[in-house]
């Protein structure tokens, strides 16, 4: 499917300085058909925003049959242009993330989902996906009731990490008050070598969601971090697992936001124990 690129500057409320947030849009392009809806997918970037391996990855969402929005996460601080991958801009993004305000995340998330269902392309059935930082980003997207289901690519600072103004986040704090019990679908992807989300994070992550009965698949792969980061990976990149995951992560968005299935009902049954 062909796939067509835009932008658009909306207005941050967050924002201090007044400013604007970009946020790239990329959506299927079929000529033949000028009022052909799909559903939306947030996609967030790491540190270094939306770089090439970021809107590659989105351009393959979107040449699925998606609308793909991803915003630029530190647009408090500079223009959408992307963040090398060196070791200034490494410490660039690192400083953005912790100075950040939590709200202004969370603002990024709503302001993109309000964006996609706001088009006349998209059919407002959200769904989430991101990498690193992006993966936490989508995680907390998943709050958003608007979202169906979230895809979260080695998830850094939810076991207990700092993210905005240096304050404890409160993602796995909201899991265990119920925000996400009984509401959309959860997938977490990480890299048993990840030294950024090491196991104890791990653990941390999966006893919280299945505590708290959320819907969620728990996927550790053997990769490190970054692995699906086809440019300045540090020899990480893995290309065939990536592309087994991308189908895994098309199954989950096919399922809860590519049809409408309804009202959700929870039967609650109790499985029969049968070979």
């Amino acid at each position: 499917m062909l796939i067509k690129k835009t932008y658009y500057d909306v207005p941050s409320k967050v924002d201090p300085k007044g400013g604007n947030i970009r946020i790239f849009v990329i959506s299927p392009n079929v000529p033949a058909y000028p009022h052909a809806k799909f559903p939306g997918v947030v996609c967030f970037s790491e540190i270094y925003q939306v770089t090439g391996p970021v809107e590659r990855f989105a351009g393959q969402i979107a040449s699925q049959g998606y609308v793909v929005a991803c915003p630029s996460s530190f647009h408090e601080f500079e223009g959408p242009e992307p963040i090398p991958y060196d070791t200034e801009g490494t410490d660039r993004g690192n400083k953005y993330k912790v100075e950040k305000e939590l709200a202004a995340y969370d603002e990024d998330a709503t302001v993109s989902i309000d964006l996609l269902c706001s088009l006349p392309n998209c059919t407002g059935r959200i769904a989430a996906t991101g990498m690193c930082l992006g993966g936490h980003l989508a995680f907390r997207a998943a709050f958003d009731p608007r979202v169906l289901s979230a895809v979260c690519f080695f998830a850094t600072d939810i076991h207990g990490a700092t993210l905005g103004k240096g304050e404890n986040d409160d993602s796995l704090v909201r899991v265990r008050n119920g925000e996400l019990t009984g509401k959309g679908e959860l997938v977490m992807i990480f890299g048993k070598q990840d030294t950024h989300v090491p196991r104890v994070g791990r653990d941390l992550i999966r006893k919280t969601l299945e505590d708290a009965d959320v819907t969620t698949s728990f996927l550790e792969v053997q990769a490190q971090h970054a692995f699906i980061r086809d440019e300045s990976s540090k020899d990480r990149w893995d290309a065939a697992l990536t592309r087994n995951l991308f189908g895994f992560m098309t199954e989950v968005f096919e399922r809860t936001v590519g049809r409408d299935l309804g009202p959700k009902v929870d039967s609650r049954a109790v499985i029969e124990h049968v070979c």
